[in-house]
C-alpha cells in the first residue's frame, strides 16, 4: 500500500496535497461539518494523531476547526471555499493516478483489490479478525 500512496502522491504533488490529506478532505467534504470524533472514526485515527493530520490543511486554510455550537466541547470541521477548490483540483490527478493504476495493474484485477479492501476496511472483518483463533 505505501508503494500505490507514493506513486499517487507524485501524481497529486502538482496540487500540493499528498493522498491522506487528500482522503481527510474527502471524508470531511461528505460529512458536511463533522466533529473531530466523527472523522477520527471515520478514517480509524486516534485523535491527537487526527489533529496533527488537520494542522496542514487548517493552516493553509483549506479547513475551518469550530466549536460545535451544540456541544461546546466538540469541534466541528468543515471545508473552506479554497478547501473546496483544492479537493477538485486534487479529483482530475486522482483520476489521472487511478486511470495509470488500472492501466499498469489491470482493471479487473483493480476492481478486484479494491473489492478486496472494501472487505478489509469493515467492521465485520474487524470483529472476525480478533476472534480468529491463533497459530
Amino acid at each position: 500500500m505505501r508503494r500505490v500512496s507514493q506513486l499517487y502522491d507524485e501524481v497529486l504533488a502538482p496540487c500540493g496535497l499528498r493522498s491522506t490529506q487528500r482522503s481527510l478532505l474527502i471524508h470531511i467534504a461528505r460529512a458536511e461539518a463533522p466533529t473531530m470524533g466523527e472523522l477520527a472514526v471515520a478514517l480509524v485515527l486516534d485523535r491527537s494523531a487526527l489533529a496533527q493530520n488537520l494542522k496542514p490543511l487548517e493552516r493553509d486554510g483549506l479547513i475551518e476547526i469550530q466549536v460545535d455550537e451544540e456541544d461546546r466541547r466538540s469541534r466541528r470541521i468543515k471545508l473552506t471555499s479554497l478547501g473546496k477548490a483544492k479537493l477538485a483540483e486534487s479529483t482530475r490527478l486522482w483520476q489521472k493516478a487511478q486511470h495509470r493504476f488500472e492501466h499498469v495493474f489491470g482493471e479487473e484485477k483493480a476492481r478486484a483489490l479494491r473489492k478486496s479492501l472494501l472487505v478489509i476496511a469493515s467492521e465485520n472483518f474487524e470483529h472476525a479478525f480478533r476472534e480468529a483463533p491463533e497459530a
